[in-house]
């Protein structure tokens, strides 16, 4: 793993909220809250999703996905593919007590699958400083100080 990649996952690794967005059927974009359901980031993302959802009807018909992810200070950026995929055994092994809140049903109701994100690219920014030099300093018309790179996964 390159060091841009380390960078990578250390920032997604404190994310527990993220939008993927999917392509429609007419091919316009759409996009849907989902929690990460896995704290390390290694190329994929795994999310718990309804069968009968809309991001699952998206999927069969184009993979094509994109993720974001953002907070105070940090943004990223990912682009790749998405796939459903069965497995009670993984589905088991994310599942937390927060889940139960959407799927009462718990990992064995039937409607329930995993969406697994594989990231292709990502791009990211960070911000550095607290949110008031950040404010002072576009108010002074200077761009805050940050990174901003590009990843191949």
């Amino acid at each position: 793993m390159s060091d841009d990649q380390k960078t990578l996952a250390k920032l997604i690794d404190g994310f527990r909220f993220a939008m993927l967005t999917s392509v429609q059927a007419d091919g316009s974009l759409v996009a849907h809250p989902l929690t990460v359901q896995e704290s390390e980031f290694d190329g994929d993302l795994w999310f718990i999703v309804a069968k009968d959802s809309p991001v699952a009807s998206h999927l069969h018909i184009n993979s094509q996905a994109g993720v974001s992810l953002s907070s105070k200070d940090t943004w990223v950026s990912l682009t790749g593919t998405a796939t459903l995929v069965d497995d009670d055994a993984k589905l088991k092994e994310l599942w937390t007590s927060s889940t139960e809140a959407w799927f009462p049903g718990g990992p064995e109701d039937p409607n329930i699958t995993l969406l697994k994100f594989n990231a292709e690219g990502a791009e990211y920014w960070t911000s550095e400083g607290s949110s008031i030099v950040r404010a002072a300093k576009l108010l002074a018309g200077t761009r805050p100080d940050g990174t901003n790179e590009k990843v191949e996964l």
